[in-house]
């Protein structure tokens, strides 16, 4: 029998209006919203309805905003439709979307904790010191090899390993600069700077690592109802003694997203449902495992649709 897995986006999948129509229309998801408003202090759920954009860009604002939207979504899939996971798995901030489906964390402790992770990620690294880039068509080996070439003593490593030819680097600015000129140098055209505000998942971050494991020693961690796979290891883990440790290390470690996906697919998944925000997950589903099937949530119109 073939098995399904719940999967939840990262940061980069917000806009301003997300969330508003599955609030509008179903108890069980403005219940979620007005969980998050109580435990923030603020009204989140107005930043995600109605923006403005430029606030809801902000890492302290964007990562309790997605997370809240895909557990909203999840809870009206749940009570809707009644589908259930074998495997939960999440992109980056994604990972605390699907540690709250499996039961892992209780939701508001999730979305207090991701509001301090956007804020210690913001503030491990000045302004303007840091970049990530997207470098297409390449090989992680040979990814491997720019990032040491264009150091020259400074921080660039691979952050994102998100499908077969699509490998995103973090560091230093100048050193992620230097990389994507040697890239292009070796003939990978399809290098460039991505819109972001820090250098995600490099040693830079290591600092806000630390801040956050002080955050993560007063949450409560349940256990798992089904496994998650992590994107520090790729491999299912369904040990709650290890979530807090491996949520420690993610901010400084590559996401290996490739490799969860063919974990999951060699465990007999063959369909993946994205909840949340956007249909970025669906689409690197897709490049790395043209068999699987693949649907998301975010809305009335996709809840309708699946």
């Amino acid at each position: 029998m073939s098995k399904r897995a719940f999967i939840f986006p990262g940061q980069g999948s917000q806009f301003a209006g997300m969330g508003k129509d599955l609030a509008q229309n179903f108890k069980i998801a403005q219940d979620v919203f007005s969980e998050a408003d109580d435990a923030l202090g603020f009204k989140l759920s107005e930043l995600c309805f109605n923006g403005p954009d430029e606030d809801l860009k902000l890492t302290t604002n964007t990562q309790p905003a997605i997370l809240t939207v895909s557990i909203a979504a999840l809870r009206v899939l749940q009570a809707e439709k009644g589908l259930q996971a074998d495997y939960f798995a999440g992109h980056s901030l994604g990972e605390y979307s699907a540690l709250v489906a499996s039961g892992a964390l209780a939701f508001s402790d999730a979305v207090k904790t991701v509001r301090s992770r956007g804020a210690f990620m913001q503030e491990a690294v000045p302004v303007g010191t840091g970049a990530m880039a997207a470098i297409l068509g390449v090989e992680p080996t040979i990814i491997a090899e720019i990032c040491t070439e264009a150091a020259q003593g400074e921080v660039v490593s691979p952050a994102n390993f998100n499908s077969p030819g699509q490998v995103v680097i973090a560091g230093h600015s100048s050193a992620v600069n230097r990389a994507i000129e040697i890239a292009k140098g070796r003939g990978f055209r399809k290098a460039m700077l991505l819109p972001v505000s820090a250098p995600f998942h490099c040693s830079l971050m290591v600092p806000a690592g630390e801040r956050l494991a002080a955050v993560l020693a007063e949450v409560t961690v349940n256990g798992l109802s089904s496994p998650v796979v992590t994107n520090v290891e790729a491999q299912p883990n369904q040990d709650s003694s290890r979530v807090s440790e491996l949520l420690v290390k993610q901010v400084s470690a590559p996401v290996r997203w490739e490799d969860s996906i063919l974990c999951m697919v060699g465990s007999g998944v063959s369909s993946f449902l994205e909840i949340g925000p956007g249909k970025v997950l669906s689409g690197l589903v897709k490049r790395i495992s043209k068999e699987s099937s693949t649907a998301n949530i975010e809305d009335v119109a996709s809840l309708q649709a699946l």
